[in-house]
């Protein structure tokens, strides 16, 4: 294969007779999460919820999340894709469809959806298209995978919200981010969760744009 037909495939999400085949058995066996010692794929104490980001490289973006109070528990894989448990190497080829992802468990009576939402469109650039900042190819596409119809409107809203945001400080650039219903979550390698709590000096390109995302007056969070 060519230079340029690799670096067109990073920019071109695959169909199904063009993806990679993947595997049956999952590629890593969830254990606890390395921070706060919770079990990465639960069971998870009655009432949590969960939402599915991608914010480019998942190291920098699960860090955002594992650090908010009210999330339980993150872990960081691929969804969005076709391959069945990719690995790491195979999602950055482009063929398997998949973007990075970090899986965000969070207790609702803590910390809100929308608060969780305010903290994903400002920490990363949901205008890029098929990378973030240097970061470039499918696996890098901005996504948010929910888990009911009402979640899935809200995460809509809040993207209007902020596509107002961004023009009222002269980015005029439309969001090109994926909102939908969560089809499957595969688990990446043991070694890429929680990367940087495991590898405090490793590489983050997570950056936002500057614009704010205005909560609604519901979604505060409660004056101390």
């Amino acid at each position: 294969m060519s230079f340029l037909r690799m670096l067109s495939n990073k920019f071109k999400m695959p169909d199904a007779s063009n993806a990679l085949p993947g595997r049956d058995t999952p590629i890593m066996t969830p254990g606890k999460h390395f921070v706060n010692g919770h079990d990465l794929d639960g069971p998870y104490p009655d009432g949590m919820k969960e939402i599915y980001v991608g914010m480019g490289c998942y190291w920098g973006a699960e860090r955002a999340f594992w650090e908010l109070p009210g999330v339980y528990v993150t872990a960081v894989g691929f969804a969005g894709g076709t391959t069945k448990n990719p690995t790491y190497h195979e999602t950055c080829t482009g063929q398997t469809g998949h973007t990075e992802i970090v899986k965000v468990v969070y207790n609702p009576e803590e910390i809100s959806l929308e608060q969780l939402l305010k903290v994903f469109w400002e920490r990363h650039d949901p205008t890029q298209g098929m990378r973030q900042g240097n970061d470039v190819g499918t696996q890098y596409r901005s996504a948010l995978y929910l888990t009911s119809d009402a979640d899935i409107e809200a995460a809509k809203e809040t993207a209007k919200t902020y596509q107002q945001a961004l023009k009222e400080i002269g980015k005029n650039t439309p969001i090109t981010t994926e909102i939908g219903r969560l089809d499957v979550f595969y688990y990446a390698e043991e070694y890429h969760q929680q990367y940087l709590a495991k590898n405090p000096d490793g590489y983050c390109g997570l950056g936002g744009t500057g614009a704010t995302c205005p909560l609604p007056f519901s979604s505060q969070p409660p004056q101390q």
